[in-house]
């Protein structure tokens, strides 16, 4: 899945429910359910994720959505060893990003 955000330094929560196409209860629940996922919060009380959230809500939906583990699942997947899920996800994404260059240049093209 590729997530087409623009570079900020936060991000609001439908902000981040409109890029993986999800709605705003499951970025909550998420947020709620895996600790690595810690929003700032404003004065309202407003959630604000950071770039390194959004990265951590990809690791999720990845396993989650794309991959089929339960929430259990994911935790443990998680837990036992985050940094080669890291760089899966961060080839995964390369490779989403030059899947999606071809499918423009392809579409010019046409």
């Amino acid at each position: 899945m590729h997530i087409d955000l623009p570079e900020k330094r936060y991000y609001k929560i439908g902000e981040v429910a409109k890029a993986f196409d999800v709605n705003t209860s499951l970025i909550r629940f998420w947020e709620g359910e895996f600790d690595i996922i810690k929003p700032k919060k404003n004065a309202k009380g407003n959630r604000l994720f950071t770039p390194e959230d959004i990265e951590n809500f990809k690791l999720i939906y990845n396993l989650v959505k794309e991959r089929g583990f339960t929430l259990e699942g994911a935790k443990q997947k998680l837990k036992q060893n985050p940094t080669k899920i890291v760089q899966n996800q961060e080839i995964i994404s390369r490779l989403e990003a030059v899947k999606a260059e071809l499918i423009k240049i392809k579409n010019q093209i046409e």
